[in-house]
């Protein structure tokens, strides 16, 4: 049973923080182009507004975490 316990410690202790990234902040969402399918976390955009995808250069689309409110819609 050690080693089912061990394994259930470790899976519930990498699922508890919100914070990924280690800087102490916590993700709201991510940005998203759904044509491309290229995802940009909102913590690693700078500056305002909307950033460009990578891959097509068109406005990606903020979706928020569905951790927030349970919704991602």
């Amino acid at each position: 049973m050690g080693f089912v316990s061990t394994l259930k410690a470790a899976f519930k202790a990498s699922t508890q923080s919100p914070d990924r990234s280690g800087s102490g902040q916590t993700s709201k969402g991510g940005y998203w182009c759904h044509d491309c399918s290229e995802r940009i976390l909102d913590l690693d955009v700078d500056g305002e507004g909307p950033p460009s995808c990578p891959s097509c250069g068109e406005e990606m689309e903020f979706e928020r975490s569905p951790g927030t409110t349970g919704c991602a819609c």
